[in-house]
């Protein structure tokens, strides 16, 4: 896995509307159950565009793993999924190159290399933070 490059930008308020797992999301029960087509039945938020969002939200040091999509912040979420308000701030986007059939791109690993590059560019993840 390579990181290719960093860019720093900002969002509005949002509301991401998924599953929250205590481990790695589970992307095979979302595909057997037919999850990602309940939440493209709502209006996604353009920023959204056409993808599933494997997100980690760290709360008291530990992270929680979420599946899902952004949505304007007044969407409520589907019988069977939770929200998480995402707040209005800056944010930065690794953009990663490797394989993704043998993992390498996703995990702890990659988030933990994109933290690196984050902070050698100033910028410092803080509690209650979301890296998607």
């Amino acid at each position: 896995m390579k990181i290719v490059k960093m860019e720093k930008e900002s969002w509005p308020a949002l509301r991401f509307i998924g599953k929250k797992y205590s481990g790695p999301a589970n992307w095979g029960e979302w595909w057997a159950n037919g999850w990602f087509e309940a939440l493209e039945a709502l209006p996604v938020h353009p920023l959204n565009l056409d993808s599933y969002i494997e997100a980690i939200h760290v709360i008291d040091g530990q992270p929680e793993h979420w599946l899902g999509m952004f949505f304007p912040a007044d969407i409520q979420p589907p019988e069977g999924f939770e929200a998480a308000d995402v707040p209005a701030m800056p944010y930065a986007i690794c953009y990663l190159y490797g394989n993704p059939d043998n993992g390498e791109l996703f995990g702890l690993e990659p988030h933990n290399q994109c933290l690196a590059v984050l902070e050698a560019e100033g910028m410092r993840r803080k509690e209650g933070d979301w890296c998607f």
